[in-house]
């Protein structure tokens, strides 16, 4: 199964994250499968890249909760729900 997860970088006490697409069973800071944006919680700096993170998600990748926050706050599964709405659909009788 693949994940939407943290992968830590940075120095000693002043760590920043990668949000990445990774298999579930690959170890923390691994070789990801995507890079899909960025997490600094010391400057609560957040960068994404909303048509990749778009992508798989819509290949059934599973945020972890901490990324599920961080994509909420984003309203990234907003255009996630405006993008699977249906056309509007015509019905003849």
């Amino acid at each position: 199964m693949i994940k939407l997860r943290l992968k830590r970088f940075g120095k000693k006490r002043a760590a920043s994250y990668r949000i990445v697409a990774m298999q579930s069973t690959t170890r923390r800071d691994g070789r990801p499968l995507e890079e899909l944006g960025y997490y600094n919680p010391c400057t609560e700096q957040i960068h994404l890249e909303v048509e990749a993170i778009l992508k798989r998600l819509r290949e059934g990748a599973q945020p972890t909760d901490t990324v599920r926050r961080i994509l909420e706050k984003a309203n990234v599964f907003e255009q996630l729900r405006l993008s699977k709405a249906p056309a509007t659909v015509t019905t003849t009788t």
